[in-house]
């Protein structure tokens, strides 16, 4: 069956794991390959853990049209920032993340599409800021900042995260989806994931997931690779998003670029 969307994650997939933080913007050949696609007939959609603005940065240096897929999978805007899905979290489990961070004695965060706020500032906080597009908003209290959130994070260490995020599932799983990143541990709505939106999407451009390529490297993507049609892993990519995919990308200098030109060659003519 033709390929009809290529879903892709931005950070560690379109930027290198090590741009993250540092080098922003995709390498000339990716960005020749992806408009080369969408010129091809093979439309191309940013699926990313980032908020709203830093999504839609990369969406116009690549010229894209589609729908851009943000944090986490918690909305979904067309190009002129126009929200067509959004999940909420419960604020009640929210606020209970929230004190067991206090427990702890862990900073964390309180989100939506557009605003983030955080109890403490940390490089970590900082980063997310810069690749985002929005300035951290810092307070003791961030559920009391009247931002309606679409997910919380307890911030913390490599060392650390992950018995949190064990912790956070014991309480929360059966409620909630639980996100086990490096030096975070991030709740969202159950049906708060990139595979939903990205099916949601497909919905409203009557795409078939068959017809779906989407290509990830973190526990964020392990959805979306599960529920495209052909799902790919990047060659660094965590164990959430190897054992979702349906394949591993061969490694070699820019590989994603490498991917796509590929697939524009055997695209069918017209």
């Amino acid at each position: 069956m033709a390929v009809k969307l290529v879903a892709l994650d931005i950070d560690g997939t379109v930027i290198p794991p090590h741009g993250y933080g540092a080098t922003h913007e995709p390498t000339e050949r990716l960005t020749r390959a992806v408009r080369a696609c969408v010129d091809s007939g093979i439309p191309i959609l940013l699926a990313s853990g980032r908020m709203f603005p830093g999504t839609s940065q990369i969406a116009r240096h690549f010229g894209l049209t589609t729908p851009v897929i943000c944090q986490q999978g918690c909305s979904v805007h067309l190009p002129d920032g126009t929200m067509t899905h959004e999940f909420l979290i419960d604020r009640g489990l929210a606020i209970e993340i929230c004190g067991y961070a206090r427990e702890i004695e862990r900073a964390y965060e309180w989100f939506n599409p557009l605003r983030y706020v955080v109890s403490a500032r940390s490089r970590a906080t900082e980063q997310y800021g810069i690749v985002s597009g929005i300035e951290p908003e810092y307070r003791p209290d961030p559920e009391n900042s009247g931002v309606r959130p679409t997910g919380v994070g307890i911030i913390s260490t490599h060392a650390d995260a992950n018995g949190i995020h064990r912790e956070l599932v014991a309480r929360h799983g059966h409620e909630l989806h639980v996100l086990d990143f490096p030096e975070v541990t991030v709740a969202v709505a159950q049906d708060a994931n990139k595979g939903h939106a990205l099916s949601l999407v497909c919905d409203d451009l009557g795409i078939d997931r068959a017809q779906v390529i989407a290509i990830g490297d973190s526990v964020n993507d392990a959805a979306m690779l599960a529920w495209a049609g052909r799902g790919i892993a990047m060659p660094h990519s965590d164990a959430y998003a190897m054992d979702a995919a349906d394949e591993v990308l061969a490694p070699g200098e820019d590989m994603l670029a490498a991917f796509l030109e590929n697939l524009v060659r055997s695209a069918p003519a017209g």
